[in-house]
């Protein structure tokens, strides 16, 4: 079995090296990109084999593509006489935000097999959160092919494609909010005195076992917050200060307009 990674950016890289952790042999992971120099280093530091975009559609049982939204449809255009000449089955998997299955399907040329798939980047340290779908004509044998590949990468979930655009703008542009938000928590224990890499490792640490604790117990966070907020404490003030400035609207609208900049590239 290969496995051709056409785009090892941010996100396909991220995924390369959680496949890396899972194969037996990592000469079965083909990787290329438009920088070669990239997928070289990331071949050399993985054991790799380092590949172009031609030989993986040709040949790879399953062909990832971590191209943007934008490319791929110049991408699969340019790799389409390939696919067409397959004799031996293969899965097409794409990273690409918006892009429906049926819509990469028409830019591919055809009916093929087509798993989406949207990971985030904490896939690398096998923390990550992978939403995907798939076309009706995808086997059983390239679903488990597929879970296996990335069963070190942290959660996978199977969900219906009328929501994926919904909860990647949760689970995968969240991803840069919570940095965001970890960020601004680490400069205001600067202003309060803090070292800055003692304040950076206290609010990742922080938003780490907050994260834990919720997934270990079920709880919901309202009720998570209250038994942290004493009467008159710190912790409530500090939530109040939150309120004040609109900290809940402001979480919602960012999922909402990166929902909606999802859509767009999907058109």
């Amino acid at each position: 079995m290969t496995y051709g990674f056409i785009g090892t950016g941010n996100m396909g890289g991220a995924l390369a090296r959680a496949a890396a952790k899972v194969v037996e042999d990592r000469r079965a992971l083909w990787l290329a990109n438009r920088t070669e120099s990239k997928a070289a280093a990331l071949a050399s530091e993985l054991g790799a084999t380092l590949s172009n975009n031609e030989t993986i559609a040709a040949n790879c049982d399953y062909i990832l593509l971590g191209v943007k939204p934008q490319l791929m449809g110049e991408t699969l255009a340019s790799l389409a006489p390939l696919l067409k000449e397959r004799t031996t089955p293969f899965c097409l998997v794409s990273m690409a935000a918006g892009l429906t299955v049926a819509r990469l399907q028409e830019m591919a040329g055809g009916d093929y097999p087509v798993i989406r798939i949207l990971p985030n980047t904490a896939v690398a340290v096998g923390e990550g959160v992978t939403l995907w779908c798939c076309s009706g004509n995808v086997t059983a044998a390239q679903k488990a092919g597929y879970m296996t590949l990335f069963s070190a990468a942290g959660l996978l979930d199977e969900i219906p494609e009328h929501l994926i655009d919904a909860a990647c703008a949760v689970a995968g542009c969240g991803g840069a909010f919570a940095c965001l938000f970890m960020e601004a928590l680490a400069d205001g224990g600067v202003l309060c005195g803090l070292p800055r890499d003692k304040a950076l490792k206290y609010a990742a640490q922080m938003l780490r076992g907050t994260a834990a604790l919720a997934l270990e117990t079920g709880e919901h966070p309202a009720k998570m917050k209250d038994a942290i907020c004493s009467p008159g404490g710190s912790t409530i003030a500090g939530v109040r200060a939150l309120e004040e400035h609109g900290f809940r609207g402001a979480a919602q609208e960012a999922v909402i307009a990166a929902y909606r900049r999802t859509v767009e590239l999907g058109k």
